[in-house]
């Protein structure tokens, strides 16, 4: 097996199927950047399946971020806290490794990152994303790019459907044929995503090769959804219009991907998660998500493979506050927003009664947190149970100081990652975040992708939640049981 001396500058090469990488050490840890895994999906593989990356000649040098998928940066509001890294080229099927020195005989336990952004935005050249500290404590940490917007999520005839996760897909079967060439246990792969990224983990645990793939499954502020094509499409059909064609993919392939990309801002301006609006969303598909991953998981999908799942205590936070839309709410809205999701008028009266001194925009943003994630996740969790399948439940709690973001959607990335000093962690958490909170959190995950217990009891009847709080960070049965059954019923 593959072994790295650990010297800082030393420039290690590892030969698999495709050729030879030349990586470096850094912090006693090796790193292999730019790995194509798939195809550049370009010219006639444009709006097609991932095929597999040519070989080449000599040796390639992956000490540098590969190109990233196209993408438009944030705007507005949101870009003041979450970065954009856009990498130009074709090859932008390809994923980062940050491996341990390895000695001895054994293979390491693998994590595969995928990232979020509303399957729009993100990539693996992200500081925040950087897997030293994975690697730091003996995990193989891989993190692949995918496409995303209208280049990997479109609805259109004559294309296949979810291309951004069907390059998932590709990704992990690289890894199960290469990442022992890495010290990587393709035996003890733990699969993790967070927002979208958690939104495909929920998918691809509930697709039918799963337990050939991955053993370990982590989700974090992940919709457990995929929409019927016609409505996963919106974005799709009106892109067509606001570009005067038809849905289809020969019309889409006469528009370069900055053309795209341009018609995409347009039709999605003002649009959030939260408010709504055209956006992207997975798509049910015979091939890929046969069924909507939360009734497949429910009815037994992924019952073999170990997750740990959570969200944190004030998602919306992330849309509401930096915006400044949390205080433009009024009990209009409120109704109006209660009625599209299936809130009962006596759920809104318990969450603001439960709230006192909280502002209208803050109680529908804790109730979309429920309604879209931690019910949800209870569900799920439940359903498990009754399978006998292993489930450990969290919640991030720490309240951010920055933009009064609180524990807010994507807060706890850096906790996770062990990076609070990268500029990503910083844009989200400040300067003043708890390391003991980071070292806590990021050796559960640790822990759970190396033996499949992050350190607290799974779920079951008592509905253990690991709370994250940044002071004792307790385990606490049942939190908010009157909430959650308020908005179940």
């Amino acid at each position: 097996m593959t072994t790295y001396d650990g010297e800082t500058g030393s420039a290690p090469i590892v030969t698999f199927s495709a050729g030879q990488v030349r990586g470096e050490i850094r912090d006693g840890n090796a790193r292999f950047l730019g790995i194509p895994f798939a195809a550049a999906p370009v010219g006639p593989l444009r709006f097609a399946l991932p095929a597999p990356a040519p070989a080449w000649e000599g040796v390639r040098e992956a000490t540098a971020p590969g190109a990233t998928a196209p993408q438009n940066p944030y705007s507005g509001a949101l870009a003041r806290i979450l970065p954009t890294v856009i990498n130009t080229g074709d090859d932008f099927l390809n994923l980062n490794i940050f491996a341990p020195p390895v000695h001895g005989d054994g293979l390491l336990p693998v994590v595969v990152w995928f990232h979020g952004g509303s399957l729009q935005h993100g990539s693996n050249a992200l500081d925040g994303y950087d897997g030293t500290a994975f690697a730091r404590d003996g995990i193989v940490f891989v993190a692949p790019n995918y496409r995303l917007g209208a280049e990997g999520f479109s609805v259109l005839a004559g294309a296949p459907l979810n291309l951004g996760l069907a390059d998932q897909l590709a990704a992990l079967r690289w890894v199960q044929a290469e990442i022992s060439h890495f010290g990587g246990n393709p035996d003890s792969v733990t699969v993790m995503g967070q927002s979208a990224g958690g939104n495909t983990v929920a998918a691809l645990l509930a697709h039918p090769q799963a337990s050939s793939l991955f053993k370990r499954a982590i989700i974090q502020s992940g919709p457990l959804m995929a929409q019927p094509p016609k409505d996963a499409g919106r974005i799709t059909r009106a892109m067509a219009k606001d570009l005067g064609v038809p849905a289809t993919r020969d019309a889409f392939m006469k528009f370069s991907p900055d053309q795209l990309l341009a018609a995409q801002a347009r039709v999605i301006a003002g649009s959030t998660p939260l408010t709504g609006g055209a956006g992207f969303a997975l798509a049910l598909d015979p091939g890929l998500i046969p069924a909507n991953p939360i009734v497949a998981l429910e009815s037994g999908a992924g019952s073999g493979i170990d997750l740990l799942i959570g969200t944190t205590s004030e998602e919306a936070r992330l849309w509401l506050v930096p915006t400044g839309l949390v205080m433009k709410i009024t009990w209009f809205h409120l109704a109006v927003a209660r009625r599209k999701v299936g809130i009962s008028a006596a759920a809104v009266k318990l969450f603001k009664r439960n709230r006192p001194y909280a502002v209208l925009g803050e109680v529908l943003g804790d109730l979309a947190t429920d309604k879209l994630l931690r019910v949800p996740m209870n569900q799920v969790a439940d359903a498990r149970l009754a399978r006998g399948a292993a489930t450990f439940v969290y919640e991030f709690a720490w309240p951010s100081p920055v933009e009064y973001l609180r524990a807010a959607h994507a807060v706890e990335l850096g906790f996770v990652f062990d990076r609070l000093a990268s500029p990503d962690s910083l844009g989200l958490a400040g300067a003043t975040a708890p390391q003991d909170l980071a070292t806590d959190m990021h050796r559960a995950w640790v822990n759970f992708a190396a033996t499949g217990d992050p350190g607290w009891e799974p779920w079951s009847l008592r509905r253990p939640v690991k709370t994250f709080d940044g002071g004792s960070n307790p385990v606490v049965s049942a939190p908010r049981e009157d909430e959650r059954a308020a908005i179940t019923m």
